[in-house]
């Protein structure tokens, strides 16, 4: 093998070790550093408020960064609030008014039984008992068998749920240190982000820095555009459910709303964790007209959703709608409902890293092409 091919290769091995080590210290750091990670997204978000109150009004950079802090956390506490009464107000009509559906459905499925469900037992157990001792022994060992499955799969999933409540309850503290960690550290990030920013570029190659600043700028264009397109779709869900409710005649249009918007960010059913389950009721207890309703705003919500997520997701983003729904698709088969996430940001980083010639540059290297001075 020729001399040259075996730099190629070794230049080419080399790339992908730094690639492949820089991705898991990035993994592993990440594990640990995550609260300064929030911390660095949130001065991000908030730095534009801060420029405007030091320039426009002359504040103090410390008081500039206080304010704008406190102003995100009073408009987030602000609209939790109003969710949870919105929420609470809703669960006091409901808890008032379901007892009366349950005990209709209950009324349902004991005339069900009655009527139905035991003349068919009766049926085919005056059945069973034509049949001769062979055939009633291989029915009562599947009978049997089924019965086992059932049961070791409902244990199965009695024991991880009892098994994963600690870490759920362990969470909660966990999350509070994780907020108060992440906005002291926001707080002191964004008052030294000017000399934070010259600080790293000192240690940044010119070249890298020039690539890097195209890759941020785009990366931070594209997280706020996903926030922005999430945003955005939840709004058009609430507003389509909130009319047709309103439509429907149906109690509480606001509060059903609110929770079929935050339901529609759930993987697989999203907003049919909501309509699914009122449909069949409705069905069930004969309400034909409201199922009916309800069915018809389901599929307009469903509908809706597919057609403008990735129309909504590009145009935020900046990406292709094929490329979008393409990298929305397999990032969800690959990782599930984090894949929906992923898989934009994932496009979006490789785009950019080909706007910035990092690929061609990273070729170039390994064919042992002299870098192009400009």
């Amino acid at each position: 093998m020729k001399r040259e091919n075996i730099d190629k290769i070794i230049r080419f091995l080399l790339v992908v070790g730094v690639v492949v080590i820089s991705l898991m210290l990035l993994y592993y750091i990440s594990k640990v550093t995550y609260p300064f990670i929030i911390a660095i997204v949130i001065a991000m978000i908030i730095n534009p408020a801060v420029h405007f109150l030091e320039k426009s009004w002359k504040f103090p950079r410390v008081l500039a960064v206080l304010t704008s802090l406190l102003l995100l956390i009073a408009i987030f506490t602000g609209l939790i609030t109003l969710l949870i009464a919105e929420i609470v107000s809703g669960a006091t009509y409901f808890s008032n008014v379901v007892p009366e559906h349950v005990k209709t459905l209950i009324n349902y499925f004991e005339d069900l039984f009655a009527g139905q469900v035991i003349p068919f037992y009766n049926k085919i157990a005056s059945m069973f008992k034509g049949l001769d001792s062979g055939q009633q022994e291989t029915i009562m060992e599947s009978i049997k068998n089924t019965g086992n499955k059932i049961t070791e799969s409902a244990t199965v999933f009695l024991q991880n749920f009892f098994l994963k409540l600690p870490a759920l309850v362990s969470w909660i503290p966990n999350a509070a240190t994780v907020l108060v960690f992440s906005l002291l550290a926001t707080f002191f990030i964004s008052k030294d982000w000017e000399k934070l920013t010259i600080w790293f570029s000192r240690f940044i190659p010119e070249k890298a820095k020039s690539s890097g600043k195209t890759v941020f700028a785009d990366l931070k264009k594209a997280l706020v555009g996903f926030i922005k397109a999430q945003l955005t779709l939840i709004s058009i869900t609430l507003v389509i459910v909130l009319i047709g409710l309103l439509i429907l005649r149906v109690n509480y249009a606001i509060t059903i709303a609110l929770i079929t918007g935050i339901v529609d960010l759930l993987p697989y059913l999203g907003t049919g964790t909501v309509f699914i389950p009122w449909i069949i009721y409705e069905i069930l207890t004969g309400n034909y007209g409201l199922a009916l309703g309800l069915g018809i705003l389901y599929t307009v919500v469903v509908v809706q959703r597919q057609v403008m997520e990735p129309k909504i997701l590009s145009s935020n983003i900046g990406l292709n709608p094929l490329a979008t729904l393409v990298a929305l698709f397999v990032g969800f088969k690959l990782i599930g409902f984090l894949g929906l996430i992923l898989g934009p940001v994932t496009l979006v980083l490789i785009t950019t890293l080909h706007r910035a010639n990092v690929f061609k540059d990273v070729w170039n290297y390994i064919n042992g092409t002299p870098p192009i001075i400009k």
